[in-house]
């Protein structure tokens, strides 16, 4: 094997070993003892692997808007449940089901969305929570 050979199939390797230790696993980033249910605007969607995610608007307690980021399954899994890049649009009003991340963030693990057509969607939630 020449020596550009190996440097390619060091870099290959390398790269693999990046994109394996940026996947995360539910249980260490989510607590399954803390599910929330949300109600807000969507403000920005990300149609991206290994995660999609989006972004909601969502009113606190004193009436202050906070952004919440909700991880979903890749697109793959979405398209499969029935989901395309349309189902989530700039101003719909969606609720979601999920659990909080275990460091107080406003990240949640989507379980279930509600839509705004008002079809509750399964999420791909790595939870073991079983789809609606």
């Amino acid at each position: 094997m020449g020596r550009r050979s190996l440097q390619a199939v060091a870099a290959g390797v390398m790269l693999l070993a990046m994109r394996v230790s940026a996947h995360h696993s539910f249980a260490a980033e989510f607590d399954v003892q803390k599910p929330i249910t949300l109600t807000g605007a969507v403000t920005r969607v990300d149609w991206t692997n290994p995660h999609a995610h989006f972004y909601l608007d969502v009113k606190d307690l004193s009436g202050a808007l906070v952004n919440w980021n909700f991880e979903l399954t890749g697109p793959n899994g979405l398209l499969r449940r029935g989901w395309t890049r349309t189902s989530l649009n700039l101003g719909d009003i969606v609720t979601v089901d999920g659990y909080l991340a275990k460091d107080g963030s406003h990240y949640v693990n989507a379980v279930t969305v509600k839509l705004s057509d008002g079809r509750k969607v399964f999420a791909g939630s790595s939870s073991g929570s079983t789809p609606p």
